[in-house]
């Protein structure tokens, strides 16, 4: 019996650190104390999580209700609710950006598996703010695009815990972590040859980012892809004369053009638009 209270005791004094160290909890930095304890930063949440006051309580090692072990299962499950969504608003804070860039720093979210980015780290993100709607994702700052995450343990994670604008708010702070964007990408080959369809979309693809490039950079403006301003300055002046500027707007293109340019057949009543270097197919 002793045992049990003792290890009852540890529990509840520690219980932070028991949670970020627990498997599954990885993704997690450790909220400030004061920042807990703090009323102002927990408006709305009162609705959000069963048994409230007992699951925070709990989380700030306040916790001293003698209860069975059903009832300090349901505490103990909102205690983990309530701190993911304590989290989400944590992890934009000048503090939690700090902690969840050391995390990032050491690839504590996991690395890119597209092989073009070289293993560069991820960032955590939510699909939705709204609790229990969409788990966790990954976002790549180098390919810019959204991956799940390697282990099952995460996969279940509910994406609010994270929130839509933690890792575009953390580019913004920090931005030395924006990677320089690589032209580099993958070009299929049968036999070492280029496959039709893919090659000439490459291709006009690749024409399109490049006088998209020549414009922004007659502008002033930085593009943000590697080792393209000796290349550019050279092009640049020898088309000065006579060269029309490119226009910045999508351009809609019919079903047939796209066919001949890339082999890619569009559904009547789709849409095409490009704009940089991605297509959108679209109903309507």
């Amino acid at each position: 019996m002793d045992i049990n209270s003792e290890t009852d005791s540890y529990y509840t004094s520690y219980w932070r650190d028991w949670f970020i160290s627990s498997r599954g909890n990885e993704y997690f930095c450790e909220i400030d104390e004061d920042y807990l304890t703090d009323r102002f930063n927990l408006t709305g949440l009162t609705t959000e999580v069963q048994y409230y006051q007992y699951a925070l309580d709990l989380i700030i090692d306040g916790f001293e209700l003698d209860c069975d072990d059903d009832m300090r299962e349901v505490i103990e499950k909102s205690a983990r609710h309530l701190y993911g969504l304590v989290h989400a608003r944590y992890i934009v804070t000048t503090r939690g950006l700090a902690k969840m860039l050391e995390k990032y720093k050491k690839a504590d979210f996991g690395k890119c598996p597209r092989v073009m980015c070289k293993s560069h780290p991820l960032l955590p993100t939510g699909q939705s703010d709204i609790p229990n709607s969409k788990p966790v994702k990954l976002y790549c700052t180098k390919c810019e695009d959204l991956y799940n995450p390697k282990s099952n343990r995460h996969s279940f994670m509910d994406g609010a815990y994270f929130g839509t604008s933690f890792h575009n708010i953390i580019l913004q702070v920090y931005p030395a972590l924006i990677p320089r964007k690589s032209i580099e990408r993958y070009i299929p080959r049968v036999y070492g040859f280029k496959v039709h369809g893919p090659s000439t979309l490459a291709r006009w693809q690749s024409t399109r980012r490049d006088e998209l490039r020549r414009h922004l950079r007659r502008l002033g403006i930085e593009s943000g892809f590697q080792g393209e301003d000796e290349d550019l300055d050279d092009e640049i002046s020898e088309e000065e004369n006579g060269v029309e500027e490119v226009d910045m707007a999508p351009v809609e293109t019919n079903q047939d053009n796209m066919h001949k340019r890339s082999g890619v057949r569009v559904p009547d009543g789709w849409s095409v638009f490009v704009r940089w270097d991605m297509i959108s197919i679209c109903n309507g």
